[in-house]
């Protein structure tokens, strides 16, 4: 009998990565299942009340601490390998000071800063709802320590958990309140005569009213947990013999130098975005509210579910990275840049075929009404998954092999260009919301071209094309092929949507599977290496998919 290959430990950040991915799809198809009702509820022009509240609240959310997680879990990380515990505890104590200083005063200019934002984006309506969303960011400043502290203890299980936990308290509070104060809004507007005014801000508001609710129950869950791990610390500290002592105002310096690179280059795609929707506003002579939602709610809904890998598998390598720059490990950093990049293509690349042969039966499943404009939509950019996802964990290696500051000079160059060829489709080529989705296909396009450059001058790194993108694509494609006519078949059978999609996507998945087994897009030891590994190759050997 043939041995079974050993599992990489050094790849241990896949399972970290896969268990934290896990929560984020889950988190994001909640996300898809409680925007349907509350579409339905508050309408197209209150979701996109909802869309620009979300665009204005993301940017300051970014300034006040979107990127804590990642700095408090390297610098939490980096201690603890050098068992510098009680060091380990004052990052997370002054990253908690920092917290309070940056979310106060962010939470101040988002509550008194609400009429000017939503002055800005032409959409006045947004206003109640950038206020219920201002104490949101204080919570989230803190969950963010409390999640990097936890990952830089090597495990991505209570965020995962806190997550879920988040977004199910926000799909229920969101759905229910935004019903009833959409009913309280429909009844002034006709006391009022305001046509439709305050039924889509008071809606909008009650859906912004969950997030607020389920941060909250997220960090309660934390608080809990800290005190509960408290012990364990308190031995770890007391162990600790290390005579250097780091004072919180070093630490403070040193939070804050670890965020601004972070800051700037996730600022930079959260921008992109609110420019996206100032420009698309002005070169539209009608009301755009509703085609922004369906882009907003719908299109981009979508994209973001399968990029949630991506994201997660972004979070658990640049602590592997940074282990490994600091064992001088060469070798192993080139290894887990090629694995990392690798597993997000083999998830990103059929994902983005998926989105597109099954567009339409996706899309009207999920949504009720006319969805012509948000399929047409992922017809033409669905690639953006691919490219959203390479981007991302290409960011994030640069980030973990220390390099910070290039992916903001990327992302800086690449906005740039992206505003002239929006500008070019749409007051030029007059492309409308086409330009939008094509322009940030674009964008992602040129992010992936200039990191990869960045990754290959800096590591020497040549990128392997054959097994990371050339066997997915034609996997997906044959994948892609069969999943629309067996959906048309089946469809032409049994005349059910939600059924005929089910079972196109099952067999989908198993076609792309075992192309990938017999291509050798994925071979034994890459199977091996994923979480289950083992479990994986003992089934693809019982299935004649892998030599025994």
């Amino acid at each position: 009998m043939a041995k079974q290959p050993k599992k990489n430990k050094g790849n241990n950040f896949l399972v970290q990565g896969s268990i934290l991915a896990i929560a984020g799809i889950v988190v994001r198809l909640i996300g898809l299942l409680y925007r349907v009702p509350l579409m339905n509820t508050i309408g197209e022009d209150g979701m996109g009340v909802y869309s620009t509240a979300f665009s204005i609240y993301n940017i300051l959310l970014l300034i006040s601490s979107y990127s804590l997680p990642l700095a408090v879990s390297r610098l939490v990380a980096a201690r603890i390998s050098l068992g510098q515990y009680k060091n380990a505890r004052r990052v997370f104590q002054g990253a908690l000071m920092f917290a309070t200083a940056s979310g106060v005063i962010m939470c101040s200019i988002t509550w008194f800063g609400s009429n000017f934002f939503a002055d800005l984006m032409k959409m006045p309506e947004a206003a109640y709802a950038i206020r219920v969303l201002a104490p949101c960011i204080l919570i989230m400043a803190f969950l963010g320590v409390f999640r990097g502290y936890f990952q830089g203890h090597g495990t991505m299980v209570p965020t995962a958990t806190s997550q879920i936990a988040e977004q199910v308290f926000n799909a229920v509070v969101s759905v229910a309140a935004g019903y009833m104060l959409f009913k309280a809004g429909t009844e002034r507007d006709l006391t009022e005569g305001t046509e439709g005014f305050y039924s889509a801000a008071y809606g909008a508001s009650g859906g912004t009213l969950g997030t607020v609710t389920g941060a909250g129950i997220a960090l309660l869950f934390f608080i809990v947990l800290y005190f509960s791990f408290r012990k364990v610390e308190d031995a770890k500290c007391r162990r600790d013999k290390h005579e250097n002592r780091e004072s919180y105002g070093y630490i403070l310096k040193i939070v804050i130098m670890t965020i601004l690179p972070v800051l700037f280059s996730t600022t930079i795609y959260q921008i992109s975005s609110v420019l996206d929707q100032g420009i698309y506003a002005q070169s539209v002579s009608d009301s755009y509210a509703s085609v922004w939602g369906a882009y907003s709610s719908k299109y981009l809904l979508m994209i973001h579910v399968p990029t949630a890998i991506a994201s997660s598998m972004g979070s658990s390598i640049i602590p592997a990275l940074a282990a490994a720059i600091s064992r001088g490990n060469k070798t192993e950093i080139i290894d887990k840049t090629g694995t990392a990049i690798r597993f997000n293509m083999v998830i990103a690349i059929p994902a983005s075929i998926g989105l597109a042969v099954l567009a339409g039966p996706i899309m009207n499943l999920l949504f009720s009404g006319d969805n012509s404009v948000a399929i047409h939509m992922m017809l033409i950019g669905s690639t953006m998954v691919m490219f959203n996802a390479l981007s991302t964990i290409s960011n994030s290696v640069l980030q973990g092999i220390g390099n910070i500051w290039i992916p903001v000079k990327n992302a800086l160059i690449a906005l740039v260009l992206h505003i002239g060829i929006l500008a070019f489709m749409l007051w030029v080529l007059d492309l409308g919301i086409d330009g939008v989705v094509l322009s940030n296909v674009i964008f992602y396009i040129m992010m992936c071209v200039f990191n990869q450059l960045s990754i290959r001058h800096i590591l020497q790194y040549r990128q392997e094309y054959i097994k990371t993108f050339v066997c997915p694509l034609f996997s997906s494609a044959v994948m892609g092929l069969a999943a629309s006519i067996l959906y048309r078949v089946i469809h032409a059978l049994i005349h059910s949507n939600m059924v005929s999609l089910l079972l196109s996507i099952l067999v989908a998945v198993v076609v792309y599977a075992v192309l990938m087994l017999l291509t050798k897009g994925i071979d034994e030891v890459d199977l091996a290496s994923f979480p289950k590994g083992r479990t994986l190759v003992a089934i693809a050997k019982k299935l004649h998919l892998l030599g025994r």
